[in-house]
């Protein structure tokens, strides 16, 4: 990964979050973890980063974070569905008003012809608010490198959720 990169967007998320009075929480699946790690990387992000939920497996998506079992059954746990019930249980399993969710197919193994290696599904949730919804296809990067460009789409997709919330009185 781009350490750089992900440092100075990490940065830029905390400061944009702090100077607007707002909390930030994540729930990771692929990523497992290192969407926080970037975002904790950085000396005082406690003032803003609220907590990380790593939700690796099936089960730990609908007990940490209320994902239906159902809707896991219906959609797989690599969808735009799953990643949506993520981020909002994310919000409400915290004290966070923007959370990430990701979740993908990171390779090596594990693709299909309809979820291929490298597909990557974002979601973005604002307490009060909508939930933006981004897919990536990175295609046959390795495993590491669809991590790292799944770290650096997630910060991007808390930016704009960050940016487009209004500055607390």
């Amino acid at each position: 990964m781009d350490n750089n990169t992900a440092y100075v967007k990490a940065n830029t998320l905390l400061d944009s979050a702090r100077a607007k009075g707002l909390r930030l929480a994540t729930a990771e699946s692929c990523t497992g973890g290192l969407v926080a790690a970037a975002l904790t990387e950085i000396a005082g992000a406690s003032d803003v980063f609220d907590r990380g939920f790593v939700t690796y497996s099936n089960a730990a998506k609908c007990e940490m974070l209320g994902v239906p079992k159902e809707l896991i059954a219906a959609h797989g746990a690599v969808s735009a569905e799953v990643a949506r019930a993520m981020a909002l249980g994310a919000i409400d399993r915290s004290l966070a008003d923007v959370a990430v969710a990701v979740t993908g197919i990171a390779g090596p193994g594990g693709g299909s012809t309809e979820k291929p290696v490298g597909l990557v599904h974002f979601a973005c949730a604002r307490r009060g608010g909508d939930v933006s919804f981004i897919e990536r296809r990175y295609g046959l990067l390795s495993r590491a490198e669809i991590r790292a460009a799944s770290v650096l789409q997630a910060l991007d997709i808390m930016i704009e959720a960050v940016n487009a919330v209004q500055r607390r009185p």
